[in-house]
Formats: structure tokens, C-alpha cells, sequence
């Protein structure tokens, strides 16, 4: 088999815009996994948002890797093996500046989800993962500093015309200490630096006894570019965003299955 560990992304790749799965992208991951491949996903999700969804693939054992590479958890029990985020003062400076923009924020802490509003973005994002978000009246930087606990990531929702601006903006106001990047045409992320999904192929692989060229990642948005630059094995769904099908092998899109077919390039003999 030509690569033993398959990373893939999971909304935008291997979900569809109506948030299933095909049934031919779900028997592609059992034929890799009996042919002993390890398949595992790489999401920025929250936890509690992907563990639920794993079962339809039929992932009741294994590893996750959540919020682009800043937790990684064991499926079946849901322990986390290790997280990393913001200090409380570093995430409320990048707060106060979304804040002091009137963008619509949202912080992940503990796993759980505070938005500074109920609005329609809101909504969508509830309805696509799953979870339901806590909208507070103080300041989320003022939360934040009043939790005094660690936040894993910051995000931002805004129309799609408005988010290449914002991501160029952030990455120059908020500095080294800071990963900014996009996860869907109308979502920004904010990390920690050095978080990211090159991390989780790296972490993955040595947990699995792979080795890094011998592994294969799959995605569609700017966080996945990362991931794909790591992997040994690079593609790209054929909606995916033109940095990432430069960087690899471009498959079918997500609708069409594009993940099946990059697992029968990774099943090919050496």
C-alpha cells in the first residue's frame, strides 16, 4: 500500500453541503482500514462536535484531531491526549480587536462555545456542527480575562467578499504569537502560532509508528494547506481552494466523492 496513514478533513471534504456522508466515501474508509491503513481525521471542529459524527464512519477506536491540531483525543473515550491554546491575555488582545472591528466572534473554552451574538451566522454554525453556543453580555475578552482559563481558538463569521480583507488585516495587527487562517469562504480562525494541521500529521504519525512519507492528507480550505504540505501523499477535492489543488493531486469533489478516490490512489502498490 502506498501510504499506511490517510488524514483527511472533514467539513467541505468528506461531508457534503447537505451534511451527510456518501455511502461510497464511508466504504472506501472500511476497504482502506481492512487492508490495514489507518484513516483519521484532522478537523477544526470542537470535540464534542466530531466525536459524534465519527460513528458514521465507523471509527469507534483511534484518534482524533480537533480545532486544526490544538487537542488530539482518543475516540473512544474521548480523553484528551494533549490541548494547547491561548493564554487568557494573549486571546483577550486578539478578542478586543475583533471586538473593537464589530465583527461577529466566538471563542472555544473548555470545549464549549460563547458567542458575543444571536444572528444568523450563529445559527448556520449550530445547525452544521451540532452544538449549541452560549451568547453572553459582557465583552468576550472581558469573559475571557474573568475565566482566567486557557482558550483554544478564536473565530470569526462574515460574508465571503469580506474574508480574504480581514485575514491579510489580522495577520498584520496581531503578530507572531498568532495563526490566522480560513476554514471556510466565510469563516476565520484564530490560533495559537505554531498550531496548526501540519502539526497533527506529524503528531499522528508518530503515535501510529508511520512515518510522515508514509502518510497521505486530503482537504479543501486554507487550514488544510498545511496538513497537505506536511503529508507524503497530497490531494486536494476539486472544490478546494486554488492553493491547495497547486500544492496536490486533485481528486472529485466533494460531491462526487472525491475522498474514495484518493483512497484508491493510497491503497495503489508502492
Amino acid at each position: 500500500m502506498k501510504y499506511d496513514l490517510f488524514l483527511s478533513d472533514f467539513d467541505g471534504t468528506l461531508v457534503r453541503a447537505d451534511g451527510t456522508i456518501s455511502q461510497k466515501n464511508i466504504e472506501a474508509i472500511s476497504s482502506y482500514r481492512r487492508k490495514g491503513g489507518v484513516f483519521a481525521i484532522v478537523t477544526g471542529r470542537m470535540l464534542c462536535s466530531i466525536l459524534p459524527r465519527l460513528k458514521e464512519l465507523g471509527l469507534t477506536e483511534g484518534l482524533v484531531a480537533a480545532y486544526q491540531g490544538a487537542v488530539l483525543a482518543e475516540i473512544r473515550t474521548g480523553g484528551i491526549l494533549f490541548s494547547e491554546g491561548f493564554t487568557p491575555e494573549a486571546a483577550a488582545f486578539a478578542a478586543e480587536e475583533l471586538e473593537r472591528r464589530g465583527e461577529h466572534l466566538q471563542i472555544y473554552l473548555d470545549d464549549a462555545l460563547y458567542c458575543n451574538r444571536d444572528d444568523l451566522f450563529l445559527q448556520i454554525y449550530e445547525k452544521n456542527c451540532g452544538v449549541k453556543g452560549e451568547v453572553v453580555s459582557e465583552p468576550l475578552s472581558a469573559l475571557i480575562r474573568r475565566r482566567g482559563r486557557p482558550v483554544t481558538k478564536l473565530l470569526v463569521m462574515l460574508p465571503a467578499e469580506r474574508r480574504n480583507a480581514l485575514l491579510e488585516e489580522l495577520k498584520g495587527c496581531l503578530g507572531r504569537g498568532y495563526t490566522v487562517t480560513a476554514s471556510n469562504p466565510y469563516m476565520v480562525e484564530i490560533l495559537p502560532a505554531g498550531v496548526s494541521k501540519a502539526r497533527a500529521v506529524k503528531e499522528l504519525a508518530a503515535r501510529f509508528g508511520v512515518p510522515v512519507e508514509k502518510t497521505a492528507a486530503i482537504g479543501d480550505q486554507l487550514n488544510d494547506l498545511p496538513m497537505i504540505e506536511a503529508a507524503g501523499g497530497k490531494f486536494a477535492v476539486a472544490n478546494a481552494e486554488e492553493q491547495l489543488k497547486a500544492a496536490a493531486t486533485v481528486v472529485p469533489s466533494v460531491e462526487e466523492d472525491g475522498v474514495a478516490a484518493a483512497l484508491a490512489l493510497a491503497m495503489a502498490e508502492d
